[in-house]
């Protein structure tokens, strides 16, 4: 096993890089993923594990792994606490190649993140309240991330952008980006609304005209 690298004072954009270079062989599990991503903390993790959500590509098995990764980290950030990730998740095995081509188009999206950070309205980013609170919207992006609507437009690259603001905003303590954050997930679920009400809608008309003939 790849041993853990450590450099709490890397750059998300860093840590994809090297990543990125260490996707050598023809699969990779979780397990060897995070050992080469490193100790960078659950919210770094989370953040980096956002990535294959930002583009409009699909990989096998990306959802469920890391949708479901994201979810236990996002639960140990809540209640502070160590997080625990099931074996079946961490040796479930996926693509490497498919998934470097994806970090590697996602660099540019981090870096453009990168960029704009601040230390600002840090109070959104640090005490028990505000890491409870910002804990539970990690958990709440990463239940609507793993919703079945793969084939539906933005499903995933909404709620992986709130918890990519929520992430890298706690971390750097950028309460705008928190704030960022918050309105993604608010305008995700809006949109998963609308999504229902027109599924709703739709099968009622069909249920009427059938009915009716």
């Amino acid at each position: 096993m790849t041993a853990a690298y450590n450099d709490r004072n890397e750059t998300i954009r860093t840590a994809l890089e090297r990543t990125i270079a260490s996707l050598t062989h023809d699969k990779v599990s979780l397990r060897t993923l995070l050992a080469v991503v490193g100790d960078h903390g659950s919210l770094l993790l989370c953040a980096l594990l956002t990535v294959p959500f930002l583009l409009p590509v699909s990989i096998p098995g990306v959802s469920t792994v890391f949708g479901l990764a994201i979810l236990l980290l996002g639960i140990g950030i809540t209640f502070n606490t160590t997080p625990w990730l099931p074996r079946q998740i961490m040796d479930r095995e996926i693509d490497a190649q498919r998934l470097k081509d994806v970090l590697q188009r996602g660099i540019s999206i981090v870096a453009r993140i990168e960029v704009v950070i601040r230390q600002r309205a840090d109070a959104l980013t640090y005490g028990r309240i505000a890491g409870r609170l910002n804990g539970i919207a990690i958990v709440a992006g990463a239940a609507l991330l793993m919703l079945p609507l793969g084939l539906v437009p933005f499903s995933n690259t909404l709620p992986a952008i709130a918890i990519l603001l929520l992430c890298i905003g706690v971390s750097q303590r950028d309460g705008i980006l928190v704030i960022g954050g918050y309105l993604m997930l608010v305008a995700t679920i809006v949109y998963f609304t609308i999504l229902g009400w027109i599924a709703f809608q739709a099968g009622s008309g069909l249920a009427n005209f059938f009915s009716g003939s």
